[in-house]
């Protein structure tokens, strides 16, 4: 996963109180999303 260390600084952050549950939900899915983008242009960079 390219993004790992985004996820591990977004638990950091809801762990500590720094954002919301809310807030942390909602930035994890949009993590989840980039990693797979990202993902899909590791395994067929030839489309890019």
């Amino acid at each position: 996963m390219e993004n790992s260390e985004t996820s591990v600084w977004l638990d950091f952050s809801v762990g500590c109180k720094y954002i919301s549950e809310e807030k942390y939900k909602a930035l994890s899915e949009k993590n989840k999303e980039t990693g797979r983008l990202l993902g899909h242009m590791v395994n067929n960079p030839d489309k890019y």
